[in-house]
């Protein structure tokens, strides 16, 4: 029960990406293509209406020699990411509805693969398997599945999850619907980032304006600032002065981290506006029309 196009791989291969996943050389893309003419995030498959779509990030894409933002992905079509990099789009899946989950606290939303249902201290659904998380759902061979406690189960629509802070239910999501919320975080539209240290707004056309305040705001502001990457060391260590443990440091700098990025993907931002790369360098990451305005 998720949309789903399956990749032709320059070197013959092929691989099934799912909506919301990454294509690009870091090491949490879904699809990692080891090309020095590939940015880390280079692009993303979003579920639009009941299409499937791929969205440049960080480097634009080609389509029939035509440089794009964006494409609606048909079978056939060859999309180049770089000068030896194409990917053909061997096939398209398509189904009538999704898997979403709801409950108390939990608005209506679809299972983006593999997720947990944490609470801080409000519910929701955080990417991956998270330790210490109420539940972990996770799909296999097209069909899905929840672990709670020691119990693993299979999970499809309907069906009542008991849990401590009370019962959610699978539910069916029609995929036109689906697909209006399902990735948002991949809007294109432009943004306009106005950082005032503890406080950062960012405005979107015909949107309501997304704030961040406290710690998340102070990393966004300290990069608006400096508008150039900076190692992640010296965000950290402005929140933590006195730890002197460096490795506890790191744990509690990907903590924040992970914590922003969720928060952008709850407000219906791509949550690379904040990226980091395997060398420990960390940027705000901008697309044509975003504009900062650093008021700090």
């Amino acid at each position: 029960m998720r949309a789903s196009v399956r990749f032709g791989l320059p070197d013959g291969s092929a691989e099934t990406l799912y909506a919301g996943d990454l294509v690009g050389r870091t090491w949490a893309a879904a699809l990692r293509l080891d090309d020095p003419d590939v940015s880390e995030a280079h692009a993303m498959v979003s579920l639009r209406g009941e299409r499937l779509w791929l969205l440049a990030l960080r480097r634009r894409f080609s389509v029939a020699g035509k440089a794009m933002d964006a494409v609606a992905l048909e079978v056939g079509m060859e999309v180049r990411l770089a000068p030896r990099v194409a990917l053909k789009v061997e096939s398209i899946t398509l189904p009538d509805a999704v898997l979403g989950l709801e409950g108390p606290g939990l608005p209506a939303q679809v299972l983006p693969g593999t997720c947990s249902l944490v609470f801080d201290p409000h519910p929701r659904l955080a990417p991956g398997s998270v330790a210490g998380a109420e539940a972990v759902f996770w799909e296999s061979d097209g069909l899905w599945r929840v672990r709670h406690g020691e119990q693993t189960i299979p999970f499809e629509a309907g069906q009542s999850l008991g849990l401590p802070s009370g019962t959610f239910v699978a539910i069916s999501i029609a995929l036109s619907v689906a697909g209006q919320h399902a990735t948002r975080a991949d809007d294109a539209a432009p943004l306009r980032i106005v950082a005032s240290f503890d406080t950062v707004q960012i405005h979107r056309p015909k949107a309501e304006v997304f704030v961040l305040v406290g710690q998340l705001a102070r990393v966004v502001s300290e990069l608006a600032t400096v508008q150039q990457p900076m190692a992640w060391e010296e965000l950290a260590r402005p929140h933590w002065p006195h730890l002197d443990d460096r490795d506890a440091l790191r744990r509690r700098w990907d903590g924040l981290l992970g914590r922003l990025r969720d928060r952008l993907r709850e407000g219906g931002l791509r949550p690379d506006l904040v990226a980091s790369t395997r060398i420990g360098l960390v940027e705000l990451v901008l697309r044509e029309g975003d504009v900062v305005e650093d008021r700090g």
